[in-house]
């Protein structure tokens, strides 16, 4: 591996914690394209946040929860369709039952080819993690806003808000523990991941992205779960949101005052990763500030 390829996406069982009481976290250890994956268990069930990437991670994530879980009925759901975090799912298939929202499903229909052909272009330790990998239906779906699971002495929510990072980002609440998965909504330390990919997918709202974030803050939940980066509070709803509302007023100033998107990113970009040194991936931001320039 060369040292400007990203280290194979692996998902790593040894980093299985308990976040609260019956609440664990296989922690992304900061991996690039490796999400935190959640295990909520109730008394009947337990409930699978997130696969991680391929069918080998997949296979670990579903090790891990049988371990954890012992005879209790498995469910998976995703936090939204990108490969990192749901192209593990066929491992699942026949051993729990798989729960999406409606939009996911229909964005995975719609996109999920396309999506799994360009990660396999970024290099030769995700497409090996790729390798075999199936885009896998739902069993069931719901319509709607939300949807609550009775694991067994503790209920779980599954909220979804409309088009965000993606159209069906999904929120994972555990009441009872003051957990929340928020997937890729919210980045720890990371700068937030923006898929503007025009004309092959321009499927982003970032006003109604920093609605929910507001929201999320607002329920004041004890642990944040994030995407990818360390497992937190409320504190990493509240940078994000910051950060996505600053760049924005910012990039429409700019486009007010005469300038293309490439003069802004030129000029902008540069500044905000220095306001910003303990973040990664500061490659987004450029993709950030085009879509900001685009909706201007």
């Amino acid at each position: 591996m060369t040292d400007n390829l990203p280290p194979p996406p692996a998902v790593d069982p040894n980093e299985t914690t308990e976040v609260a009481p019956g609440v664990y976290v296989i922690g992304d250890r900061r991996v690039p394209l490796v999400p935190n994956i959640g295990i909520v268990l109730g008394r009947d069930a337990a409930l699978v946040v997130d696969t991680g990437m391929g069918p080998e991670n997949g296979r670990k994530v579903l090790d891990v929860a049988r371990r954890l879980a012992g005879d209790r009925k498995l469910i998976l759901t995703l936090t939204h369709f990108h490969p990192e975090h749901g192209f593990g799912a066929q491992a699942f298939k026949g051993a729990a039952t798989i729960l999406y929202n409606s939009a996911q499903r229909d964005e995975l229909a719609a996109k999920g080819a396309a999506y799994l052909g360009m990660f396999r272009g970024f290099g030769p330790g995700v497409a090996a993690a790729l390798e075999g990998a199936e885009l896998v239906m739902p069993d069931e779906v719901y319509e709607g806003a939300s949807r609550t699971i009775d694991l067994g002495g503790r209920v779980v929510e599954l909220a979804t808000y409309g088009l965000a990072h993606t159209k069906g980002d999904q929120v994972v609440s555990v009441g009872d523990a003051g957990v929340v998965f928020v997937g890729d909504l919210a980045e720890e330390r990371i700068f937030p991941i923006f898929p503007w990919f025009p004309p092959d997918d321009a499927d982003i709202d970032a006003d109604n992205w920093a609605s929910v974030l507001a929201a999320l803050e607002a329920a004041r939940p004890k642990i944040v779960v994030p995407g990818h980066g360390s497992v937190g509070a409320v504190e990493i709803l509240s940078a994000v949101r910051g950060y996505m509302l600053d760049l924005g007023s910012r990039v429409t100033a700019e486009v007010k005052a005469g300038k293309s998107a490439d003069e802004i990113v030129a000029s902008l970009g540069p500044r905000v990763r220095a306001e910003h040194p303990a973040w990664e991936a500061p490659e987004w931001i450029d993709f950030a500030i085009r879509y900001f320039a685009a909706k201007a």
